[in-house]
């Protein structure tokens, strides 16, 4: 079965895919998410009352469909029914029934077997005449010059009327200016004659056509010249207490206030986005890997990108000023704090282009976030003071007007107070921004247990409380550290080691000393018994290793940081208490079987970086060259490597990432310093008692007291040099 080692790789693969797989979801549904909240919660319907103003979020021209269908409408409607052309057959028809009936009239006229009254009822019988008595009697009654000429004017007229253009609707006015048609030459009893014989006979002759009437309106609609409408930025497109029409929400969807429903390309091209930057981040991770190597950190950052990426999608959308006003940068400036400049730069870039996608103004406010927190994060670079968050925040607000100045100001809408709003806007970020930041980093190094620069620098004032309980208690231990702390922080820096982090590591790596702070040489006064004299060997280590778990428990009581902790943990990693353990086997007989190590061995763990690991070297070191004072820089050299090939052969630094390059380069900075720090000094020649200044006390009895002769000075020196308490160098 596969054990526990071959398991965790294939763990943290697992957990990165599903850290990839849902963060594209996450990106995915953030870019959908401001129209999928529009059409949730603004489902405006034509009629209803707008509970608010409406205003156009950014400079817009567009075609309006609404509006344009209004007019064609409009246009449609004012077209009349089309008929056709009057129909000649049917005119020919007409005659030839008129005709018809006269010749029948003349038949009746022209019969000599009947009488007046049976005329009358013969002519009362034709169909499609409805002649009355009167009009029967009069026909009969004429002579046949005079119906001839009846005949022909009756003909005339019918072809007259017939000839125009005669609709259903129309018949009865064709009918009624029959008597106009008639000449005038005919008496007015005649003329009622004509028009009576002629009206039946007149009847529509043009028809209404579906076809042509149709074709008439879509010509009518086609003419229609498309609307376009056009808000300046600011703008009220609707204001509140108004009823909603459909030109209102059509203007709404068109700026992005509401959303008109989705389909498939709105999430396949927002598909297309995440899938690329996805494909971008993965392969500089890949690239990077030392950035996945804390997937407890890779996952806050992406928990506080998605956090910003959703808020900003919410607030952003459907603003004009907002946008440019939006504190983006502060994920940036955060994450550099907390994870490092390339950790920032990789999820930063990401993070502007998908907070401006979809926005009327992409192209200027995607650069105007992503140059402004990317020079933001360069500026601010180890974020070690409050001054470099600012100064972050004043390197944003000058790209962000810069990229205005470049997107904005050749628009032909432009205006200066547009641009000075704008502006503000970015000054107004970039103050949000430092100020967000400092807050952020604070709370979540807090919440995280992480230790940022700030929080370092802030350990390393003197006035802390713990520095002021060691220097109050351990004098000694306090200027130790001191010494210690200057020789790690350059040595550091040299190696591309953390030096802020490796200083105040030293500073605090000896506090447990101040617990019981007689037991160690460095805190004894010239002449002080030491009290080790009167312990066996087995209690004065332990006494000795206490001074690891009692400066973890005062870290922990003055709320050091897990990083600073793991210094005062691990500056001797597993190391023996090398003199007590000699003298241990020396009281054995020389056996080293009879002696149990474990007794003798520090806790540990061994060094897990590389700033721990030079602590455990510039303690070591600055202890034996303390004690044993090398008379020139090539003895001194000599002590060093001793100590430093010590803890490798011991393997006090397996577990850190120090090459062969970087401990040569230990060795150099360790004898450069060192050398300057205990440096030959000139010896003076012996004054006389007699001859030797006095240095007045102020004090009631005006006492005087002597200089130390230096030879008392010496014989201090030589105790120092000799006590083996405060060094564990074999």
């Amino acid at each position: 079965m596969p054990n526990q080692d071959s398991r965790q790789p294939r763990r943290r693969t697992i957990y990165l895919i599903f850290l990839v797989l849902i963060s594209a979801a996450l990106a995915l549904f953030a870019l959908m998410l401001p129209s999928l909240t529009r059409s949730f919660a603004s489902s405006l319907q034509v009629g209803q009352v707008a509970t608010k103003d409406y205003r156009a979020p950014t400079d817009i021209t567009y075609t309006s469909d609404v509006l344009t269908e209004q007019r064609r409408d409009k246009a449609e409607e004012a077209i009349q029914p089309v008929y056709t052309e009057p129909d000649t057959s049917i005119a020919r028809q007409q005659l030839e029934a008129l005709r018809a009936a006269m010749a029948y009239i003349s038949s009746v006229r022209a019969d000599s077997y009947a009488d007046i009254n049976q005329k009358i009822d013969d002519l009362a019988a034709l169909e499609g005449l409805n002649l009355s008595q009167s009009t029967a009697y009069s026909l009969l009654t004429l002579s046949d010059t005079r119906w001839q000429i009846i005949q022909q004017e009756a003909i005339s007229v019918l072809e007259k009327v017939m000839s125009l253009p005669i609709r259903p609707e129309n018949v009865e006015n064709a009918r009624e200016t029959l008597p106009n048609l008639v000449s005038l030459t005919l008496p007015e009893d005649q003329i009622i004659l004509v028009t009576e014989l002629t009206t039946p006979f007149v009847i529509p002759n043009s028809q209404y056509s579906e076809s042509l009437t149709f074709e008439a309106q879509e010509k009518a609609r086609e003419s229609v010249t498309p609307v376009t409408r056009d808000f300046s930025a600011g703008e009220i497109v609707v204001r509140g207490g108004h009823k909603l029409t459909a030109a209102d929400i059509e203007a709404l969807e068109k700026l992005g206030v509401v959303e008109s429903q989705l389909n498939w390309k709105d999430w396949f091209s927002a598909g297309a986005l995440v899938l690329a930057i996805v494909a971008m981040v993965v392969l500089f991770l890949l690239r990077n890997p030392d950035l996945t190597k804390d997937l407890r950190g890779l996952t806050i950052n992406l928990i506080l990108f998605f956090i910003f990426l959703y808020i900003a999608r919410l607030v952003i959308p459907a603003h004009t000023v907002i946008p440019y006003a939006f504190p983006l940068s502060a994920f940036g400036l955060t994450i550099a704090a907390l994870f490092g400049l390339n950790m920032a730069i990789i999820f930063a870039v990401p993070l502007a282009i998908l907070t401006a996608y979809g926005l009327p103004n992409t192209l200027d406010l995607t650069l105007y976030f992503l140059l402004g927190s990317l020079m933001a994060i360069l500026v601010l670079q180890r974020a070690n003071r409050l001054a470099n968050f600012f100064w972050a925040g004043a390197a944003f607000t000058l790209t962000g007007i810069l990229t205005l100045i470049a997107y904005r100001l050749l628009l032909p809408n432009s205006d200066m107070v547009g641009m000075a709003t704008l502006a503000g806007a970015a000054l107004f970020n970039g103050l949000v921004t430092a100020s967000l930041a400092i807050l952020m980093q604070f709370f979540l190094a807090q919440f995280l247990g992480m230790t940022t620069s700030m929080q370092l620098m802030d350990l390393t004032r003197p006035d802390h409380p713990l520095l002021q309980f060691i220097l109050r208690e351990a004098p000694g231990t306090y200027q130790h550290s001191l010494q210690v702390a200057n020789l790690a922080e350059q040595t550091a820096e040299k190696i591309g080691a953390d030096p802020l982090l490796t200083r105040v590591g030293a500073l605090y790596h000896d506090a447990g000393k101040a617990r019981y702070p007689v037991f160690f040489i460095e805190n004894q006064a010239p002449g002080f018994p030491n009290p080790h004299d009167n312990l066996d060997p087995e209690t004065s280590s332990q006494i000795i290793i206490r001074h690891v778990e009692d400066g973890l428990r005062l870290g922990q009581k003055y709320h050091l940081p897990k990083r600073v902790l793991d210094f005062i943990s691990e500056h001797h990693g597993t190391m023996l208490t090398r003199y007590q353990y000699v003298n241990a086997v020396k009281e054995a007989g020389g056996d080293e079987s009879l002696v149990d190590k474990s007794k003798f061995r520090y806790p540990g763990p061994r060094p897990q970086s590389r700033e721990t690991a030079i602590l455990m070297l510039a303690d070591g070191c600055e202890a034996r060259v303390r004690a044993e004072r090398p008379a020139d820089e090539e003895q001194l050299r000599a002590v060093i490597k001793q100590v430093i090939d010590n803890r490798v052969a011991s393997g006090q630094l397996d577990d850190t990432e120090l090459t062969l390059h970087d401990l040569n380069v230990i060795l150099e900075s360790f004898t450069a310093t060192l050398k300057g720090i205990y440096h030959p000094r000139v010896k003076y020649p012996q004054l006389d008692q007699a001859d030797q200044p006095e240095i007045r006390l102020l004090g009631p009895n005006e006492e005087t007291v002597p200089l130390p002769s230096s030879k008392k000075s010496r014989d201090e020196a030589q105790l120092s040099a000799n006590h083996p308490i405060d060094t564990t160098t074999p």
